[in-house]
Formats: structure tokens, C-alpha cells, sequence
């Protein structure tokens, strides 16, 4: 068994690669208070079953100051899975330290080879099908963090780069750095976080993807969307559909290189997710929810 669900149908570019249009962040089966384990492999299985291909974590994702606790749990989900990983790319990111509650960053050359060596180890890829940058270091120079993964991908640990939390003029020089090694750039975006889009606008321009994290607001506000968005729930309520899903076709339909990686901690909320693909919105509709959407 492969993956051939609803999302398996519709593919975006990644680089070289074709990945379902929705991605899971897995961040949530392990970070969110009084996670289960089982209950996060569940949500896991529930995406393959739906036909997702795109698997997102990181090393410094907890919730403990232990790395790598986050992709040990999604790579032992994803190998318990029946069916065929063949068409299935994990991507994780290296850059972030943490203790506890307590994050920081460390973007040199020395912290990013380790930290792609564990992730290697914990994920057990090798190389890695893309690996991100989690976040400038305002200690170094961008272009420091840049030609490191540069010498990744050229020593063959790492097949493919990303960026995240970058803006334009550091897209631009991972650009120059990297070349055709980058592929993607991983920043927010959400119906009330739209400053982002001038970053989306440049990855269309720049044939990258641009993997939109927290695309329903944050693990909070995704609760209450509905009440920071109006719009949007209007448009759920007359087609008696979920906000969630209202917010995910909304991006899919203005950007075609835009693969939202909404998290997921329970299989129902990845199948709702994976139902954002089959709708199309009208095109009075999507005026009115881009309209209503106020840049922050």
C-alpha cells in the first residue's frame, strides 16, 4: 500500500520532487500539553492513509530540552505504517537550540553539521531529503549559515535546502549561496498573518515552494479561527464545512506553489484537512476572504 488518499491526487513542486498538496507538521504530536503517543502515530497513519507525502519536524521540537524528541516519535510512526514510505519526503531543520521553555539560536557552521548528523542518525535518512534552516542567527552573517548547508549538500548529506523565517533579502542570498540547491522557504502565513506574502510573491518569482507554517494561526488560534476570521466562517457555515478547511483552499487556490503544513496531533484534524484539497472555492468567494484578510 501507497499512499493514494485525496491527497496523493494533487501534487505541488518541491525542487525535483512532487509532494501531495498539503503537508503534515508534526511538531503537534509531541509539543501540545499532554500529548499521547499513540494517539499522535494514529494522526500520522491517518495522513498516509489520505495520501499525504510531506512530513515536517525539527531537531529542537519537544516538549523537553532533549533533541530530537519529535522526529524519534515521527520517524517510529511513519516505519509502524503497513504500506510503502517510497513516495514519502521528511524534512527537518537544524538551527534552533533549546532548554526547556527556552529557545535560541546558533546558525554556525560547527552547530549546523551536528545538528544535521543527529537528525540523520534520529530520522534515519541518510542523506536527508531537505533540510532547513530553522531561523537566521542575528550573531553571524546569513551567508555563514548558507555556505554551510551548501557544503551538506555537496558532501551528500543533504539532497535538497530550505529556508525558514527568512526574509526577502536573506531569500535572495540563499539564493546566490545555494543556487539550485534551494528549494523551498518555510515561513508563517494564515487569513491574519498575510505580511508574509511578499516572501510568498518572491518564491513564485524564484520557482522555490513556500511551505506555510501555522496556517490556521498557531496551535491556539486555530481554535478560535472562526472568531478572528468572520469571513471565513461565514463561508464554512453556508457550505457546512470547517473553517480549517475554508482556510487551506483559500492559499492552495491564490498561490500554486504554496503547500500549507497545518499541525496535527488527532487523525480527525488531519482528515478535515485533507478535504481543503476537493474544494473549490468560487471566485467571489476568494475575493471576499482575501479581502477580509488584513495583512498583519
Amino acid at each position: 500500500m501507497t499512499p493514494t488518499g485525496t491527497a496523493a491526487s494533487a501534487r505541488r513542486r518541491l525542487g525535483d520532487l512532487e509532494v501531495s498538496a498539503i503537508g503534515f507538521g508534526a511538531m503537534t504530536i509531541t509539543q501540545v500539553a499532554g500529548f499521547e503517543p499513540e494517539r499522535g502515530v494514529r494522526a500520522v497513519h491517518a495522513a498516509l492513509d489520505a495520501g499525504i507525502t510531506l512530513f515536517d519536524t525539527a531537531d529542537s521540537y519537544g516538549p523537553t530540552d532533549e533533541y530530537g524528541v519529535n522526529e524519534r516519535a515521527l520517524a517510529q510512526a511513519l516505519r509502524s505504517w503497513p504500506g510503502s514510505l517510497d513516495d514519502v519526503v521528511v524534512t527537518t531543520k537544524g538551527g534552533h537550540t533549546r532548554i526547556g521553555d527556552n529557545w535560541w539560536i546558533d546558525g554556525s557552521r560547527e552547530h549546523l553539521r551536528r545538528a544535521c548528523m543527529g537528525s540523520i542518525q534520529r530520522l534515519g535518512l541518510d542523506p536527508l531529503p531537505l533540510y532547513q534552516h530553522h531561523r537566521p542567527d542575528p550573531a553571524r552573517p546569513y551567508e555563514e549559515s548558507m555556505s554551510a548547508l551548501r557544503e551538506l549538500v555537496d558532501e551528500g548529506y543533504v539532497q535538497r535546502v530550505g529556508v525558514s523565517n527568512a526574509n526577502p533579502a536573506q531569500i535572495l542570498v540563499a539564493r546566490e549561496v545555494l543556487g539550485h540547491r534551494l528549494v523551498s522557504v518555510q515561513n508563517q502565513h494564515s487569513p491574519g498573518f498575510r505580511s508574509s506574502e511578499i516572501e510568498v510573491e518572491l518564491c513564485g518569482e524564484l520557482g522555490l515552494a513556500f511551505l506555510s507554517w501555522s496556517p490556521f494561526g498557531g496551535m491556539r488560534a486555530a481554535k478560535d479561527l472562526g472568531e478572528q476570521a468572520p469571513a471565513f466562517a461565514r463561508v464554512a457555515a453556508g457550505r457546512g464545512i470547517s473553517v480549517q478547511q475554508v482556510a487551506l483552499a483559500w492559499q492552495l487556490q491564490r498561490f500554486p506553489h504554496v503547500i500549507p503544513v497545518p499541525g496535527a496531533s488527532r487523525p480527525e484534524s488531519v482528515r478535515d484537512s485533507v478535504k481543503a484539497i476537493a474544494l473549490q472555492l468560487d471566485a467571489e468567494e476568494l475575493a471576499v476572504l482575501t479581502a477580509s484578510s488584513t495583512p498583519t
